[in-house]
């Protein structure tokens, strides 16, 4: 990214196992306790949020299903996402898969950064059928999640990153929050070299490895996520599995496809599509990208690359062969 200028400023920290980043060009007064706040609300998502924390307000709503229980406006307000995203997309994304990632040994935290990983798998669970309908009491912040257990995970992020780039707003000319892929943007983004216009870019990686990148996104004045398997992939007992499960079959999809990234206005959404893409499948997420017109770029099992014609103006370089 190359040296910042003297007056902008950057903030990393490590949040929701993802390594976060809070930028702010040209900062106006208050812009450093505003980046502080969205250190904070990054904590209180994670602390509130985990499934890895028997304690946090997500897993004891889990275990007391049928029960009222109170949990902190973060939560509630992911929970919320989480059902708005059922709702919307036809029970296309649920997020009721804590049952099968546990049976598959992702019942931990698990260190994907450090090599090969090896679970010991459960018995084969079997996916909820049926609409998810949750009682959310937002005026008591109190939620009664159902029968089977929910995991928010990456729409947790998303949610955390929607709420963090709207602390940041009036604070500079334009801010950025990126939090392990997920993003959101506003203003046109850092100066650049002469002649190079100014915006805020996003380097799509290559899901099949490697430190390049296969292409670079215009994402200013956006939000953006990717779902992929190149990371969270480990073996299972005797097989290899990966942590994107379909609800309709109660295992990891099988879509034919390595990495999904869409490009809208919120980053929760854009983490949602992301997944319905991704369960759509080689054979069906032209129609569904082009049915709910999303900005969309992926990458099938053959490493070929493909794109939506709403995300073809956001393309700014795209590696060829």
């Amino acid at each position: 990214m190359g040296a910042l200028p003297a007056t902008d400023l950057q903030h990393r920290f490590r949040a929701m196992a993802s390594n976060v980043t809070v930028r702010v060009i040209e900062p106006m007064p208050g812009a450093e306790d505003a980046i502080a706040r969205v250190e904070q609300l990054f904590a209180q998502v994670e602390r509130t949020c985990t499934r890895f924390d028997d304690s946090s307000d997500l897993m004891r709503a889990n275990a007391h299903g049928a029960e009222w229980t109170s949990v902190a406006p973060e939560c509630l307000g992911a929970l919320t996402a989480a059902f708005d995203a059922h709702v919307v997309t036809g029970g296309a994304f649920d997020p009721r898969v804590l049952k099968t990632l546990a049976g598959l040994g992702y019942d931990r935290s698990l260190n994907f950064s450090g090599g090969a990983v090896t679970t010991e798998a459960g018995a084969t669970v079997t996916a909820p059928m049926g609409p998810w309908s949750p009682e959310i009491d937002a005026v008591h912040s109190r939620v009664r999640i159902g029968a089977e257990p929910i995991d928010l995970g990456g729409i947790g992020k998303g949610y955390a990153v929607r709420r963090g780039i709207a602390e940041l707003a009036g604070v500079g000319s334009a801010a950025l929050v990126e939090a392990g892929g997920d993003l959101a943007t506003y203003g046109d983004g850092p100066v650049r070299a002469a002649g190079e216009p100014r915006c805020w870019r996003a380097a799509v990686e290559d899901p099949r490895g490697g430190t390049d990148p296969i292409a670079v996104l215009n994402v200013s004045n956006a939000a953006a996520a990717t779902s992929s398997i190149r990371l969270r992939r480990w073996r299972a007992g005797e097989r290899d599995v990966h942590h994107l499960i379909d609800p309709a079959t109660g295992e990891p999809a099988e879509s034919g496809l390595l990495a999904v990234t869409v490009i809208g206005e919120d980053p929760a959404w854009s983490e949602v599509w992301t997944k319905v893409c991704f369960l759509a499948g080689v054979d069906r997420i032209r129609e569904v990208v082009e049915r709910e017109q999303l900005a969309a770029y992926w990458v099938d099992a053959h490493g070929v690359a493909q794109h939506s014609e709403a995300m073809q103006a956001r393309i700014m370089w795209e590696a060829r062969g």
